[in-house]
């Protein structure tokens, strides 16, 4: 099959015809990806931020068609339409049962970039490829296990749906799910890429008063809006901890979201939030990134609230369709995210206009 190879750092990501994929096995599907859209965590593992195991297939935010099923399958069937999943749940296992799914003790392909049995379905020349982050589908076709794929109404747009794999569970979900944000609560949400404008919609969903949006990029601020941001400031030029008292009578925001994925936005987070408010760490920082919680006593006796959050304390097989649910009782806006599609081709050209800060969510057409 044809696929987006990353190999180095420092290089673009390759092209290549000639991967081999294998046949899906026992409880496994083969979908023929349509869309991929380009998340900062797969320009996290180009540029060294994220560790990469070794020649890898990146892209984990896809949707597309189920093309094959193997032995046991009986939730899909060929030609249903799918949105792929980073994280699907076991349903068995004490972390799912406890209703934890992105916690799942048999779901380890997020971080082993292989499939349970440790095999990763992928070579090229009989050199191993990986699956990178759980997925790999910068890819003509993915092999997942079948709750790895969720399935959609045909009449939802691929190119639309794909969304809905990482940054529409990320963000929405660290609102609804990781922090719960109740009526009337005021919210900052710190970094506004495709997660951190699906963290302003979530705030939305929830009934927030108060929605401030933190971006240094103008475009990305005035987007923002259109989401739902009550308020949005530029943290290079204003004071962002300021500008949080303003609005809440000196008090604080009952709630921080750290999008975009640099640790010390999280100690900014402690820093705004008032007494018994929440921080919660939503963006994938690089692993040598730490913060600082000084002093600790302070925290403490403030009963101030520091929470991880992974793919939004989603369970993909009921978000997925709440999601699908919110967008066509039109409470949800999808297609104001894509502000770029590109072919597979323009892979690395997609990944530059994420770093340096362009449009929302670029989609690869595959």
């Amino acid at each position: 099959m044809k696929a987006a190879v990353f190999e180095a750092i420092g290089q673009p990501i390759k092209l290549y015809d000639d991967i081999d994929i294998i046949e899906p096995r026992a409880g496994e599907v083969r979908v023929k990806v349509s869309y991929c859209s380009v998340c900062h965590s797969d320009l996290s593992v180009v540029d060294g931020t994220l560790p990469a195991f070794g020649h890898v297939i990146l892209g984990h935010e896809a949707s597309g068609i189920v093309e094959s099923v193997g032995a046991g399958v009986s939730r899909l069937k060929v030609g249903d339409h799918v949105v792929l999943t980073p994280v699907p749940p076991c349903g068995t296992c004490y972390f799912c049962i406890r209703g934890e799914t992105t916690l799942c003790a048999n779901n380890t392909s997020l971080y082993t970039s292989a499939l349970a049995d440790g095999n990763t379905g992928l070579s090229r020349n009989g050199a191993v490829i990986y699956r990178g982050l759980g997925v790999g589908a910068f890819a003509e076709y993915v092999v997942t296990q079948e709750n790895g794929a969720v399935k959609i109404a045909p009449d939802v747009p691929l190119e639309l749906a794909c969304l809905m794999g990482c940054a529409l569970q990320t963000g929405i979900g660290s609102v609804l799910n990781t922090a719960r944000v109740e009526t009337g609560a005021t919210v900052v949400i710190m970094g506004l890429g495709g997660v951190g404008i699906a963290a302003v919609q979530g705030a939305r969903l929830a009934g927030a008063a108060i929605i401030l949006a933190s971006d240094p990029v103008a475009e990305r601020r005035e987007i923002a809006r259109k989401f739902g941001a009550t308020h949005v400031i530029d943290p290079f030029n204003e004071d962002l901890a300021q500008r949080c008292l303003q609005l809440t009578d000196n008090i604080g925001m009952d709630y921080a979201f750290e999008t975009a994925g640099i640790a010390k936005l999280v100690e900014t987070g402690i820093a705004v939030t008032r007494s018994g408010g929440t921080t919660v760490c939503v963006g994938a920082a690089a692993l040598d990134q730490g913060i600082e919680i000084n002093p600790f006593t302070l925290f403490s006796s403030c009963e101030k609230k520091l929470c991880g959050c992974l793919m939004g304390s989603c369970n993909s097989l009921l978000e997925i369709p709440r999601l699908i649910s919110l967008w066509k009782s039109q409470q949800l806006e999808l297609a104001a995210m894509v502000t770029r599609t590109r072919p597979l081709s323009e892979i690395n050209e997609a990944l530059e206009d994420l770093k340096s800060g362009k449009g929302i969510r670029t989609v690869l057409k595959l």
